[in-house]
Parts: C-alpha cells; structure tokens; sequence
C-alpha cells in the first residue's frame, strides 16, 4: 500500500498546531503545486492492536461532501455495518474553524461544536489537519485512524465479524489488483482533481489535468472491457474511483477547471457510474446537494463569492447497459 494521505484536507480549514486551531490557505510548493499533508491516526483494529472489534464501541465522523468520507459511508452501508458503527456527518459549509456539527445533526459523543474539539480530545496537543472521515473510539476516548484507503479495508476485514452483509470489497483473490489499482488512481484522479484546482502556477496545473485525463481516458478503455476496475467484482477500487467521479461533472468540471472532458462525454465511465450510484447501498449515501454546497460555498479561495451554480442536470439513474460485460452489482 503506497503511503499517502486520503482524507479530507481542503486548503481552506487550515490545521492545529500543538493543539491551537490557525487559519489559512497552503502554502504550495516552489512550482505552485498542491501537497496533501499525511494523516496522523494509523492505529489499526484489533484486540492486539489494544481496539478491540465490538459492536457499539465506534463511531465514524464524516462528511457527505468529501469523497473520501464518502468511502467509509459506502463500505459501512455495502457491509451491513449500520448497526455496529453510529455515524455523524458535518455541516458541508466550513467556516474559517474547519468542520462544524450543525443543530440538525450535533455531535452526539461530547457536544463539541467543531470537528477540532474532537481532534483536541485525542490529543490535546495535536498538530496536523483536521480531516474526515475519523473513526473514534468510545471506550478508549480518542481516534483510531483518520486514513480513509486505511479505514476501508478495516471496515470490510476487521470489521467482518459485526458486518450482516457477506459481501467484501477485499476478496483475497483479488487484493493485490485492489492495492495496485488503488496506487494507480490515487495521484492522477482522486487527488488529481484537488491538485489541479488548488494549483497555483499553470505549470502545476496544467500538470495535473494531463495526468488526469490521460488517467480517465486510460480507464474509460478498461472499462469498455470489463465491468468494474479489477474485472467483474465490485471492489474497494471501485467505491474510490466512484466516489471521485460522481462528483466531477457537479463540481469538479467547473470549479477546479478540469474542464477538458466531462465523465458524461465517456462512454464507459458515464455508464460506470450510473451502475454504482443505482446499487441501494451506494445510492442511500450520496448527496450532491452537500457536495455542491460544501465546493462552491467553503472555498472561497477558488470561489471568493460563494455563488453556488444552479446546474449541471444530469440523471444517475438512466440506464447504464453495463450488464452485457458480466459481473453483477451489490444488492
């Protein structure tokens, strides 16, 4: 597994630095490129590991608006795992203190009315991003692990004793396609598109958006083959690659500038997604009116009026014809 952060770290929430909340936007790199920070919560589950898997223990802090949140929702949500792990999502609008629980929908564990309260309860001296999503542990009173590629695979594994569902995202057959393909989308797609929307010199961005369209081009012709990106099984790879680009047309497209193509110009991956968002598990966690909200009106460095577009239309339900390559979705 490649080293790399996938979490929720959006330029505009700035960071905590021994345990102080500071403002502000990152500082890019000397060729104005974006750098996402490392994840700092890598504990594993597991009575060895001193977290023990039991139902109730945990509770998952998200947000419908992240795609890497997003992850965890659909891997909670495919594996039966409602029961066993409570979740919390944030408000999609993020004021200049990061993350904040909204009073429809508050923190539930400690009242906190940010995410950073939270963090602060780990460790009051805590230096790093305030991320989703985070999975806490209610006995133990701190984070396990904010690593969503991380949580993923504990979610479907660690977690298989609670799941009620018998269907993984990491069948052992196929877990070396699984990490290889994960490696693979991670730079050029799914943090491709924050690259190129955070870029602050048109070297780096137009880096970003070659890489990314050679990837989607790449992956529009393996999906022409085949039914989802390690063949005809439903994988983590598939709940990653989907989380990205069921939010590209609505803001990516036109937000982050990676406007060359839309996924509704490619003939597979359009399909491709219309077939994941049409799983009930899948479908029962997507929000893209929290996605559109949270892009438009939260970064104001991109969007400094925080106009949020009326458009696009687009319909996730339509037909996909993704049957005729074999496979078959999760119910």
């Amino acid at each position: 597994m490649a080293s790399v952060a996938e979490g929720c770290q959006h330029p505009r929430m700035g960071e905590m630095i021994d345990g102080v909340w500071r403002t502000g936007w990152y500082d890019p790199d000397a060729r104005g490129a974006f750098q996402r920070p490392a994840t700092k919560f890598r504990a594993r589950l597991g009575g060895e590991n001193g977290f023990p898997v039991e139902t109730g223990r945990y509770h998952l802090y998200v947000s419908y608006a992240c795609p890497w949140a997003h992850r965890l929702l659909i891997t909670r949500a495919v594996r039966g795992l409602e029961g066993a792990v409570g979740v919390t999502a944030v408000d999609p609008r993020m004021g200049e203190d990061g993350w904040s629980f909204s009073a429809a929908e508050p923190d539930p564990l400690h009242g906190a009315p940010l995410l950073q309260d939270v963090y602060r309860r780990a460790d009051p001296k805590y230096t790093g991003r305030v991320t989703v999503p985070v999975l806490w542990d209610k006995v133990k009173g701190t984070i396990v692990n904010n690593e969503s590629r991380e949580l993923m695979r504990m979610f479907d594994l660690d977690m298989s004793a609670l799941a009620t569902s018998k269907t993984t995202l990491a069948p052992a057959s196929l877990l070396p396609a699984i990490d290889e393909t994960l490696d693979a989308i991670y730079r050029p797609v799914n943090n491709g598109v924050y690259r190129a929307g955070f870029a602050t010199s048109q070297e780096a961005y137009d880096e970003a958006v070659r890489e990314l369209f050679a990837a989607l081009d790449h992956w529009d012709g393996v999906l022409g083959r085949q039914r989802y990106l390690c063949g005809d099984t439903f994988t983590e790879a598939d709940v990653a690659m989907f989380t990205t680009l069921v939010r590209f047309d609505v803001v990516y497209y036109a937000h982050f500038k990676c406007n060359v193509r839309r996924i509704a110009d490619y003939a597979n991956l359009s399909g491709y997604v219309r077939d994941i968002y049409q799983m009930p598990a899948v479908k029962k966690t997507c929000r893209l009116d929290q996605i559109k909200v949270h892009y438009y009106w939260s970064q104001t460095t991109v969007n400094p009026h925080r106009i949020v577009p009326l458009g696009p239309t687009f319909d996730l339900d339509a037909p996909h014809d993704r049957a005729r390559l074999g496979g078959a979705p999760i119910e």
